[in-house]
């Protein structure tokens, strides 16, 4: 079986050595990058000939990629560079990584030309002063071919065995079985809409309700696609920790049928989890001179890398053992692993972020990959945070104080121009038609002096003036995209406000509607399945979330029956924020009542934790006999399962919570363990100036901004919370709706269609 490498990709394999470093070092932007190449090949005389695209094969293994230059008349191949600082102070291992892809594609051309001799130079092109310094070595062809050959045998073994994997994977998922037997109703029309955009390339919107097994249907036959080789890689994408939790247990599902049937299933699926979640020595910087993991780290990559691919399940604590096993870091050990692992289960911005990694590897190396995004509706607020900067005049003030004195003037010059602007100012809050000019001009302008001071002084500047030069990078980045997708606000301090001679505002670069940056996400991934049990308007969604107009949408009738939900609209109560006082005592009362006619355990759902704890000190007064448990602001995980595990342990009662927070979904409470469920709100999100500004952009753009930026979002909350009460097929319960606006058309016609509201 043919094992296809790129260049990079067998060089970084073979080569690559010695320590992780992870400092800043001020290198070139992607588009910086091609420029550099662009301007380099540019200078050459006529006949050069540039991007080659060159193949060769080594036993059963085939090598390709693309040269970045050749000269015929000087029969010289050049790979470029682009840096920017000192050469000088490029590491050792980097430069021998960069001679290693070099002379690959030296051997690749004297093989395609017949050649018997090649010069070989590395160009490196330095961004800021156009500077270009040349190294150049001749080799015959027998040389290049040796070379090329020691390459190829230190990773022939490991493409055998890849190869193997691959064909016994492929083989053992043609085969797979459905765990369970039977397909719930709905999930097997949901598994058979997910192969099909699988085995066809093509995007899929599914909603379908809570309760019939969504992961599953998504992930089997994503399985059985790869095993007939329509894709390579699954990549599984979840906004939370418990996403990951049901991705992995479906597949150990998997795993556990097939055994059952003495079969074996050589899968290899990985858990990406948060760098801060993962370091284990967070006091500690990422090079080989602080961290301990760090240093050496690729030398002992290898080993580390065999030990954990020897396991089908690389969760995170797998990845800790191993890694630590081998004295290197866990979170960048599971970067690693990423390479050879045939499911991916990881947080959304592993592929959707400006600098995803998994998007990254994808285009690089060529991945037919299918892309399932769980709960689906999340991505549009965290895409929208992905693709939103904003720096702050009082922190960037504050590092000033510190700052080396070559960046004094480009900071101060920002200030002027951040100072001028906030003189034109009238009102706290204002929204602009552009980024303006003068300031954008003057971040440019710091970000170059930050640079070019880092190339020659790497460690002069501290954390705090690095954390506003970060914000400014992506402030500028995205302000360099601006378009109709976003909004430029300014937002005024209080004391700015209220007339201080000198305000302080923060500039914001906000998007709106994050689908121009992830509609080139979508048609790189060869499938992208997008499925959520609240994903309607459908028209919302396409328009947000930049999915193809070709894009199928499906609705899965789920198992449920409307006689398993008994639904209460208290249409005499408001919650609207003039009405919040006058409201708490009829909900209060209404929980009570709820619970004294069947006891057991409820979730009630309040706009705001302040609504949250004054209807729980109302309860405590008017009903002190009913048990209460209340979701706490900035509850960490231990303290989420604890809350959670009062309606597993506890005989009743009725735990308070926020709409839209931690309890709202990913929850599964089944049977008497979640009886009744209160939303006393419709989850509109606050009416305030951001959200104005957002909703006339909606308007201009769509035609219908209300609905885009409140109605829509606001109910979307309301039906993932009622999703709490019934996951089963047996399950039966009760859904309080408080707010005399569920009652009106344009509400009713957003919940799911099998509640039979009265």
């Amino acid at each position: 079986m043919t094992y296809v490498v790129a260049v990079r990709t067998l060089c970084e394999f073979t080569a690559k050595r010695g320590d992780l470093d992870l400092r800043f070092t001020p290198s070139p932007t992607a588009l910086e990058g091609i420029e550099g190449h662009a301007y380099v090949t540019s200078r050459r005389a006529a006949g050069y000939e540039s991007e080659l695209t060159l193949s060769g094969a080594y036993g059963e293994l085939t090598v390709r990629g693309r040269a970045d230059g050749y000269d015929p008349k000087a029969n010289r191949l050049e790979e470029i560079k682009t840096y920017r600082g000192q050469l000088d102070a490029m590491p050792d291992n980097h430069r021998a990584l960069h001679w290693a892809q070099a002379l690959v594609y030296g051997h690749l051309l004297c093989q395609a030309r017949g050649l018997a001799q090649l010069d070989v130079a590395l160009v490196y092109f330095d961004i800021g002063t156009r500077k270009e310094t040349v190294l150049t070595q001749s080799y015959d062809a027998a040389a290049l071919q040796d070379f090329f050959a020691q390459q190829c045998e230190r990773f022939l073994s490991w493409a055998a065995r890849e190869s193997a994997h691959r064909h016994a994977r492929n083989a053992a998922l043609e085969a797979l079985q459905f765990p369970h037997g039977a397909f719930r109703s709905g999930q097997r029309e949901l598994a058979v809409a997910v192969y099909r955009a699988a085995r066809d390339a093509s995007a899929l919107m599914a909603q379908a309700p809570t309760g019939i097994g969504k992961t599953l249907a998504t992930l089997f036959p994503a399985l059985k696609a790869c095993g007939q080789g329509h894709i390579e890689r699954i990549f599984f994408l979840t906004a939370k920790t418990p996403g990951r939790a049901l991705a992995l247990d479906a597949i150990e599902s998997l795993h556990r049928h097939a055994a059952a049937q003495a079969a074996e299933v050589p899968l290899r699926t990985l858990e990406l989890v948060a760098r801060d979640k993962a370091c284990e020595h967070p006091d500690k910087a990422c090079h080989g001179q602080s961290c301990p993991l760090a240093r050496g780290f690729y030398d002992r990559l290898a080993d580390a890398r065999e030990r954990s691919l020897a396991q089908r399940r690389l969760d995170r604590e797998t990845v800790r053992e191993a890694a630590l096993a081998h004295d290197v870091c866990p979170y960048y050990l599971a970067q690693e692993l990423t390479r050879w692992c045939d499911v991916v289960v990881g947080d959304y911005n592993y592929y959707y972020d400006s600098s995803a990694l998994l998007y990254a590897l994808a285009r690089i190396n060529q991945w037919r990959v299918a892309v399932l995004v769980d709960e689906a509706h999340n991505l549009l607020e965290r895409a929208r945070k992905m693709y939103t900067a904003s720096i702050d005049q009082a922190s960037f003030k504050a590092a000033a104080k510190h700052a080396p004195q070559a960046l004094k003037s480009p900071l101060q010059r920002l200030q002027r121009e951040w100072n001028a602007l906030n003189r034109t100012q009238t009102d706290a809050y204002l929204a602009y038609a552009e980024v303006p000019s003068r300031v954008l001009s003057a971040a440019q302008n710091l970000i170059g002096a930050v640079t070019d001071h880092l190339a020659d002084a790497p460690l002069s500047i501290d954390d705090a003036l690095m954390r506003v030069f970060f914000d400014a990078m992506h402030f500028v980045s995205l302000s360099e995209q601006f378009g109709e997708h976003s909004i430029f606000d300014v937002q005024l301090s209080t004391h700015a406000a209220a007339g201080r001679a000198k305000p302080r505002s923060t500039l914001c670069v906000r998007n709106v509607v994050p689908a121009p940056f992830l509609a080139p996400r979508h048609a790189h991934a060869h499938a992208t399945v997008m499925f959520s049990g609240t994903f309607a308007p459908e028209h919302f969604y396409r328009d947000m979330l930049g999915l193809p107009e070709r894009a199928a949408f499906m609705n899965v009738d789920g198992p449920f029956r409307p006689q398993q939900l008994t639904v209460h609209i208290a249409a005499h109560v408001s919650t609207r924020w003039r009405d919040r006082e006058r409201s708490l005592l009829p909900i209060a009362d209404l929980m009570a009542r709820q619970y004294a006619e069947r006891p057991g355990n409820y979730l009630g759902f309040l706009s705001s934790f302040d609504y949250v704890q004054r209807v729980f000190a109302l309860m405590q007064e008017r009903h002190p006999d009913v048990p209460l448990w209340v979701q706490a602001p900035g509850m960490d995980e231990a303290a989420r399962d604890a809350f959670l595990a009062r309606f597993r342990t506890a005989d009743s009662g009725i735990g308070l919570a926020v709409l839209g927070g931690a309890f709202s979904e990913g929850v599964d409470l089944v049977g008497e363990q979640l009886v009744g469920a209160f939303v006393a709100t419709l989850g509109l999100p606050q009416v305030n100036e951001v959200n104005e500004q957002m909703r006339r952009t909606m308007d201009a753009k769509f035609g219908n901004g209300y609905d885009y930026v409140y109605l829509y979002p606001g109910l979307q909350k309301v039906v993932q919370a009622a999703g709490r009460v019934i996951r089963t097929e047996t399950d039966v319960g009760v859904l309080h709706l408080i707010d005399d606006r569920y009652r009106r058309a344009e509400v009713r016609r957003l919940l799911p269609k099998w509640w039979a509201l009265p």
